[in-house]
């Protein structure tokens, strides 16, 4: 039978860290649970102070445009860890500074697959909060330095990487110079050696350790989990985290059930070593993690 999580019990997350006051923080968590047999879960424990940049954070990562619920959701109330499938965790002191994000230039909407397939706008919406996509068709163009100079070439995601990363960098002050580590986490990348040391190059973050990193939906919590280890650990004072994926490479469009879930974008999260002890108040404070893979072979079909 599927494990007792997946039948509507999920026991993922613990309570928070033993430094964090409950009614002063928050919980943003990631779940990647395209079936009910495998999927990582992370929870980030954030000062409450952090809302406001939640708010902004959030539609970086979600690759489609919704009105109602996404994958990600915030809630003040911690949940409890099962025994029978604990999460690990522990403290973080790291601090979100700026924030970027990309989309393709192209746009599918809900009335549009209306004409492709049997099903409405109304129907889609009600039951997933998703007016429309963004798909990556390599059809628009993006600047991006190329050989030192700049140069327009065809969208693809490492573009769409630099040019969250770009943005991320402006809101955050910090020099390109001066970041430590850069971490793409993606599940479908332009280059199977990796995606992060040539966006990592392209603004001009020189030779710092880059590397991608894959746990599907979760992917960029994840990230953000890895790059707050060195942070915090000291080895690093500020990190590049990126989230991109263009999953509708991978879609059956003649599959009404899963092609209108889907969509591509980059979103991009510059993170410095420091707790939310400053003037602003903000923070990272520790996380909560796991993941299930016992259903393994359930993910075959056929």
């Amino acid at each position: 039978p599927p494990p007792r999580h997946a039948r509507g019990d999920d026991p993922c997350i613990s309570s928070p860290p033993p430094s964090a006051d409950g009614d002063n923080t928050l919980q943003v968590i990631g779940n990647n649970s395209t079936n009910a047999y495998a999927h990582h879960k992370v929870a980030i424990y954030c000062k409450k102070r952090t809302t406001i940049q939640m708010k902004f954070l959030l539609p970086t990562i979600a690759l489609c445009l919704s009105e109602g619920a996404s994958s990600f959701s915030i809630t003040n109330a911690p949940q409890r860890s099962s025994s029978a499938l604990a999460a690990a965790g522990g403290k973080m002191a790291v601090r979100p500074v700026g924030i970027g994000s990309a989309a393709p230039q192209t746009l599918i909407t809900n009335v549009d697959l209306e004409s492709v397939h049997d099903t409405s706008d109304e129907w889609i919406r009600t039951r997933t909060g998703i007016q429309e996509r963004r798909v990556l068709v390599n059809e628009g163009t993006r600047s991006v330095i190329q050989d030192g100079a700049d140069a327009e070439v065809h969208e693809n995601l490492r573009t769409l990487g630099i040019e969250a990363a770009k943005g991320a960098l402006a809101m955050s002050g910090v020099d390109p110079k001066d970041i430590d580590l850069v971490i793409c986490a993606t599940s479908s990348p332009d280059d199977l050696f990796g995606d992060a040391p040539s966006i990592a190059n392209a603004v001009g973050c020189g030779n710092c350790p880059a590397f991608d990193l894959t746990a599907a939906c979760s992917g960029f919590l994840f990230g953000i989990v890895t790059a707050g280890q060195f942070l915090s650990n000291g080895s690093a004072q500020n990190a590049l985290v990126l989230g991109a994926d263009a999953l509708t490479r991978w879609v059956d469009w003649e599959d009404r059930n899963s092609c209108i879930l889907f969509g591509d974008g980059a979103g991009a999260m510059v993170l410095s070593n420091g707790d939310g002890d400053g003037e602003d108040g903000f923070g990272v404070l520790g996380y909560a993690m796991h993941s299930n893979g016992g259903g393994y072979a359930d993910l075959k079909c056929g």
